[in-house]
């Protein structure tokens, strides 16, 4: 660290460039003005007290070290007796290979009874990267045999279709497990003549049995009468709890929840949008008959599903197939935001939250309604990877990756979250003309000023009395009452501003919304782009029109 003994100006202008130009060569030459500003008060703490016009200098030479290009940054920064660092570059080797033999072939399986969240996304996203890495097949599969619990709704088939459309994942193939229900009776049948399963119908006492490791007494009986007793389930000549149909596995397994699991029930009253049939497949049952079925080889699930494998692995036993390779995924969280569809739907009724596309939640319409970009999902899915221990991603990272991408796309505008009305005398400037993009040649914003101008009231609470820079206008003398001070480029506090002929603007945050002024310009932009809001953050436009803007809050 340089050790300043008397910051006069010239050493802390060049002290700025230098930080400027260092975390440019770390950033592909685009320096992040809020970072180097962090970096600088951390290291000089005595500069603390001019952090208003540190910021103005950080701002001024980043845009211009920024237009100057990565190798003209590294030249200067050595010149100024810096480093460029190059070392810590971690090569990207992409996703861990996995045991395979001829055929690939991956499913998705999600229940129908919300819409996905970032959770979800990753074992979709993983099994399409793998399966166009292994040319193999991805499969969409509904789990929707639950018309009692979690129960689906017609509304959220579209929506995951949608939702993976949108995340770029490639399906081959759709099943819809409830439309499969004479498979599932198929298969339960012939485990019922093997004597592999049997109807059980001694209710509650079979818990008491079974944590005993002890039989029941329906498990004994002949696979003569199993089969009539399994024939009366079909026919519904049993009531919603009065029987089930159970998978003979190890009773002295260590895991009680494994003995004789359930494999088929009866729902009196189903709750489903396309079927009314009263006996209804368990998840294990149906998820593995359909592994085998569809011709899956690999099985992307979370660590919760691991006493889920070892019933499944009965089932495999009894009818002598090859069990899928698993790859095992620890829990995936993203910070600040709910990604349980449980406690969204619970919200939901209750009215915390507006619907699924509430922007404190983290589900994929969510996140594409901020204006989160489906390649940087699956950018930071990727480099995750198939980990099996829990994973948190904060918002700031998520936001890193969408910044790289949206940054060059994105039009810049003024906007003025606290608008302060000021008049400036003697102004000779009449219009201006500013660039949409500060790099892409994408057009201008034009605008025509006259002596009345908008600014941010903080902003005209820390300079009052002071010379300050219009962006890309003017100099003034910032008052009440201002005065024009002329145009020249000088070392200043610049600040955003509005003509007077302005357009409300509203962003909505999570918990909040900001009302503000923005730039006439805006009613040229279309509803759903993404623009930067300069000295504000990125934002998605929901609304356009000539007397209001809506717009939804992305990140810095």
């Amino acid at each position: 660290m340089l050790i300043l003994i008397k910051m006069t100006v010239d050493s802390v202008d060049a002290l700025v460039r230098k930080y400027v130009l260092i975390n440019a060569t770390q950033h592909a030459g685009v320096a992040q003005a809020k970072s180097v500003l962090g970096s600088l008060l951390g290291d000089y703490p005595e500069l603390r007290d001019k952090v208003l016009e540190l910021r103005y200098k950080v701002e001024r030479a980043a845009e211009e070290i920024n237009n100057m290009g990565p190798e003209k940054q590294k030249a200067e920064l050595q010149k100024l007796g810096g480093y460029v660092e190059t070392a810590k570059r971690v090569e990207r080797k992409g996703l861990p290979d996995l045991e395979r033999k001829d055929s690939f072939v991956v499913r998705f399986a999600p229940n129908p009874d919300g819409a996905l969240h970032l959770g979800n996304a990753r074992p979709a996203i993983l099994c399409d990267e793998y399966a166009k890495r292994y040319k193999g097949r991805f499969i969409l599969r509904f789990d929707d045999t639950d018309p009692k619990i979690k129960t689906p709704e017609k509304a959220f088939y579209k929506w995951i279709r949608d939702d993976l459309k949108w995340l770029k994942v490639r399906v081959h193939k759709e099943a819809i497990a409830s439309k499969r229900l004479p498979v599932y009776y198929k298969y339960a049948e012939l485990l019922v003549k093997a004597g592999a399963a049997y109807v059980c119908t001694c209710g509650d006492d079979w818990k008491k049995l079974r944590d005993n490791s002890k039989a029941c007494k329906c498990r004994s009986i002949d696979a003569k009468t199993q089969l009539r007793r399994w024939r009366s389930m079909l026919q519904h000549k049993y009531k919603e709890g009065e029987a089930v149909l159970r998978i003979k596995t190890d009773l002295d397994a260590k895991n009680p929840a494994v003995r004789d699991w359930a494999a088929m029930r009866i729902v009196d009253k189903p709750s489903h949008p396309f079927s009314g049939k009263k006996l209804w497949p368990l998840y294990n049952f149906a998820s593995a008959i359909d592994d085998k079925l569809l011709g899956t080889t690999h099985i992307f699930r979370g660590q919760e599903h691991s006493t889920n494998e070892v019933k499944q692995r009965y089932l495999y036993e009894h009818f002598k197939w090859e069990y899928p390779v698993v790859v095992t995924l620890g829990r995936f969280s993203l910070s600040g935001m709910v990604l349980s569809k449980s406690q969204i739907r619970e919200g939901i009724e209750k009215r915390v939250y507006r619907g699924w596309d509430d922007l404190r939640l983290g589900t994929l319409r969510s996140l594409k309604r901020r204006g989160f970009q489906p390649e940087a999902l699956r950018e930071i899915i990727v480099e995750v990877g198939p980990k099996p221990s829990d994973i948190t991603i904060s918002q700031e990272n998520l936001a890193a990756y969408n910044r790289k991408i949206i940054d060059r796309t994105a039009n810049r505008y003024f906007f003025i979250p606290n608008p302060k009305k000021i008049t400036v005398k003697n102004i000779k400037i009449k219009s201006a003309k500013l660039p949409l993009h500060p790099e892409a040649k994408r057009g201008w914003r034009l605008f025509k000023v006259g002596k009345i101008f908008y600014i941010d009231q903080e902003d005209f609470n820390s300079y009052k009395g002071q010379d300050v820079r219009l962006k890309e206008l003017c100099n003034i003398k910032l008052g009440d009452v201002s005065e024009y001070a002329g145009s020249e480029l000088k070392s200043i506090p610049k600040i955003q501003w509005v003509p007077e002929k302005h357009l409300p603007v509203h962003v909505k945050f999570p918990e909040r919304e900001v009302k503000g002024y923005g730039e006439m310009n805006l009613t040229k932009a279309k509803t759903g782009d993404i623009v930067q809001f300069e000295r504000f953050g990125f934002v998605r436009l929901e609304k356009v029109g000539k007397k209001l803007v809506v717009a939804v809050w992305c990140h810095e």
